[in-house]
């Protein structure tokens, strides 16, 4: 080879070295974070199914001592081998994806070391409630799957029994659960051990027609079901009903001792909290303080409102109109859907408009279950499973109906289906490039702010109804402000569970039963609560910027497609996407 040929074949190896280094980096980072996902996957059996995933469909949570030691090294193994991958090796998305890799880590570390299990007794969670719901997103499409689906149910009482055995060794460790979640898990298992198995919720995907299944074929697996639910699920939860009453509740933590200081390592543990379900270094006080702040706003704006839409801007006077009125609330169960169906169509409607990226998976309507009704919150959202199988769920809350605020149904459906939690959840989903463990997962402030900032939005689209429903997005507002206080309050400043339900009274519009079912949502889920804001704040902090910034180039649907087509990250790199989408806008104005 002629001598300046050899030096241009050794330039062209030189530049491209670099280059192969980083591919195989990258490709080291992708490796690292499948195996983190696939780990979960295995460790979480019955959130891999809501998932589509049906390796694990024979299989419940291994929550032995044994286990979770386990589950907290690998954890400490995935850390240390992401960390060890020097940032500046990797091309710039593998960097991010690093970044976020590891939060996540940190994120199951701390709920490993947190120990739920050792004494939390939660009426909104718990195998008196997660089972059920699972049995309902389970579909059965073939006979394979319903023969794996009564061997799951065989292990429920084995799983029942790693309930009770943990909570006992949480009990020698002087760590106890509080008594009003305590009593209400009871009252939950009484009306479930009332009802006959065979007519638990438990057998509902069992019943179902399954035409693919001969009739003999049907009849194994729902004499398997229903012998699972009578002689192994019934009977643990006797055991579960019977341990809470003689052996934690006797010694539950009483309604002055409601917070996670009351239990031994709980401050330290609610720091860990407030960063995984934030994503920032706030201290309970700097936090408390915010919340302060929000609710003096948010309570002079409702008294504006209040003096058009009820001719008074006494807050109490509102509070007492809008909590006593017969006619501010539903009659029937069947208007509470009627309202929530009516609402996400008409969301579903104007969405084109107002975002560029827009889910293929469906959003529907479905009712609480009675053996979690009475003790949940008003809604939640369940997500849909990636396969198409299963599409997202609006969960809502229709015990009680004469309790359910008609001036808050659409506040509701807005955050919780369409343009809130559905559609930033639907699209994470669908997302392409992207490892899986960040279509999946997220950051609590990202996930819950997104769904606050739309309660806000959809009146920038137009879609409430009138200022009464006005009132309910700040009533709402008001609402996730006291959170931040209530949270700090109960769990870092000595608050009675008393104190919180009279400060929620005292500066939300919320009925009563709600707020209770809130407070003791807060103290079974310490931090998750201080999420909400946190999140919200910074996208209407970040959306006023590229507003300012960008003048006439703004447009809502490119923001909003900058917020959501990352999945859901920290709060900081949200901040770094959204600076970045306002540069490149700028740049393109030159």
């Amino acid at each position: 080879m002629r001598p300046f040929l050899v030096l241009l074949a050794l330039a062209a190896a030189q530049l491209a070295a670099p280059a192969a280094r980083a591919a195989s980096r990258d490709s080291l980072m992708s490796g690292l974070c499948d195996e983190y996902w696939q780990a979960h996957l295995k460790a979480s059996p019955s959130e891999a199914t809501t998932l589509g995933d049906r390796r694990y469909d024979t299989l419940l949570e291994d929550a032995s001592p044994a286990a979770i030691a386990a589950r907290e090294e690998e954890l400490r193994h995935q850390k240390a081998r992401a960390e060890a991958v020097k940032p500046e090796s990797l091309s710039p998305g593998w960097q991010l994806n690093r970044s976020l890799l590891l939060e996540s880590i940190e994120a199951s570390l701390t709920r490993v070391r947190c120990h739920f299990e050792e004494w939390s007794v939660d009426p909104r969670s718990g195998p008196q409630v997660d089972f059920f719901n699972l049995a309902s997103n389970t579909p059965l499409r073939s006979v394979a799957e319903g023969r794996d689906f009564v061997r799951r149910c065989q292990a429920m009482g084995p799983a029942v029994d790693q309930v009770i055995a943990n909570l006992g060794t949480g009990l020698k460790a002087g760590k106890a659960a509080n008594a009003e979640q305590v009593a209400a898990v009871i009252e939950e298992l009484d009306g479930t051990l009332k009802q006959p198995a065979g007519e638990w919720e438990l057998l509902a995907p069992v019943k179902e027609p399954h035409e693919n299944w001969s009739a003999a074929e049907q009849k194994e697996i729902l004499d398997g079901t229903a012998a699972a639910a009578r002689d192994i699920l019934k009977p643990a939860f006797e055991r579960y009903r019977a341990f809470l009453a003689t052996r934690v509740l006797p010694v539950a933590r009483p309604q002055d001792k409601a917070g996670l200081s009351n239990i031994p390592g709980g401050l330290e543990n609610y720091q860990r909290l407030i960063r995984m379900h934030t994503s920032l270094d706030r201290t309970p006080e700097q936090l408390h303080q915010l919340g302060l702040e929000e609710v003096a706003r948010v309570r002079k704006a409702t008294s504006e409102l209040g003096s058009k839409v009820l001719g008074t801007s006494d807050l109490k006077q509102i509070q007492d109109k809008l909590r006593t009125d017969p006619g501010m609330h539903f009659a029937t169960a069947q208007e509470v859907e009627d309202k929530a169906r009516a609402t996400l169509a008409r969301a579903r409607a104007a969405i084109p408009a107002w975002f560029g990226i827009l889910p293929k998976a469906p959003c529907d309507v479905k009712v609480m279950g009675l053996y979690e009704a009475p003790h949940s919150t008003i809604a939640y959202y369940q997500p849909g499973a990636p396969d198409g199988s299963r599409p997202g769920h609006y969960m809502i809350n229709t015990y009680k109906p004469e309790t359910r605020p008609r001036y808050e149904a659409e506040a509701l459906a807005f955050h919780e289906s369409i343009p809130g939690h559905h559609l930033q959840l639907a699209i994470a989903q669908e997302l392409t490039g992207l490892p899986e463990f960040r279509k999946q997962e997220g950051t609590t402030a990202f996930v819950e702010g997104w769904g606050l900032y739309c309660e806000r939005l959809a009146d920038e689209m137009g879609l409430y109804s009138g200022d009464l429903d006005r009132m309910g997005m700040l009533s709402f507002d008001a609402w996730r402000a006291c959170r931040l206080v209530v949270d700090t309050g109960i769990h870092a400043k000595g608050w009675s569970r008393q104190q919180a339900i009279d400060y929620m009274k005292e500066n939300t519009l919320l009925a009563e039963n709600n707020i209770v079912n809130e407070v003791d949502r807060y103290i079974a889920d310490p931090g998750q609560a201080l999420a909400y804001k946190c999140g919200q704040l910074e996208l209407l902090r970040l959306k006023a910027e590229a507003r300012e910034k960008l003048g006439a180039r703004f447009k809502n649907s490119d923001f909003h497609d900058a917020v959501l087509r990352n999945g859901a990250v920290t709060l900081g790199v949200l901040g770094e996407q959204v600076e970045a989408y306002i540069a490149a806008e700028s740049a393109s104005a030159r």
